[in-house]
């Protein structure tokens, strides 16, 4: 086993701990903001929040990498580098995710909470901000880990389109290389494994301490 080939390896996993976390950041961000818009009081933006839901979902996150990899040099904007059109394309479709589990999470508030907040006077900032917010946060934990995990294995997709050099791409470097896939592409499972295994038991641990402290 050479090495600078092991080397190469952790480098393609930097890569992928890198696009996970600006996915996670902006796609969190973006998914915030459309879970809020889905309970919008004003139909048109709870509509389109849901129009922009379901249309991400429906589209394969190969489609949206090429759609943010090749669409900006179609339209005259020039080239677009390999992880940002990697960070949009995962940036929309776990926005999509995200805000679809987090309006979940908010709709599961009991409607008392909702009621008692606007009796007492709040406006509907401070209800969301002080009553709505931190209940939904408690139950929107395990799920949001969970699908971290969804993000980290989907950065793989990302080498397919724009060659983006993550983990999976490094070992597919590799193996063309020196032909050894059994190898350098069960290094590369074992080193997802690795990151996706721990968020798995912390979201089944936090998944436990809620439902204890529901009873």
């Amino acid at each position: 086993m050479n090495s600078q080939f092991l080397i190469f390896l952790v480098y393609g996993l930097l890569g992928t701990v890198v696009l996970s976390a600006l996915t996670f950041l902006f796609g969190g961000i973006v998914g915030f903001i459309v879970s809020l818009a889905r309970i919008s009081p004003v139909r048109t933006i709870s509509t389109l929040a849901g129009v922009y839901t379901q249309t991400v979902q429906g589209i394969p996150l190969l489609v949206l990498m090429g759609f943010c990899y090749f669409g900006p040099s179609l339209l005259g904007f020039g080239s677009t580098p390999p992880l940002v059109a990697a960070t949009l394309a995962m940036t929309i479709f776990a926005s999509s995710y995200l805000g679809e589990i987090w309006y979940g999470c908010l709709l599961s508030v009991p409607k008392a909470q909702w009621e008692a907040a606007e009796c007492i006077g709040l406006s509907r900032w401070q209800r969301m901000s002080r009553v709505i917010l931190p209940q939904a946060l408690r139950i929107a934990t395990p799920p949001t880990v969970g699908f971290l995990v969804i993000i980290v294995k989907n950065t793989s997709v990302s080498s397919l389109v724009v060659g983006y050099t993550e983990l999976s791409y490094n070992a597919k470097v590799i193996n063309n290389s020196v032909f050894e896939p059994f190898l350098y592409f069960g290094l590369a499972g074992l080193l997802y494994f690795l990151i996706c295994y721990p968020l798995s038991l912390k979201s089944r641990a936090l998944e436990k301490r809620l439902n204890v402290a529901n009873r």
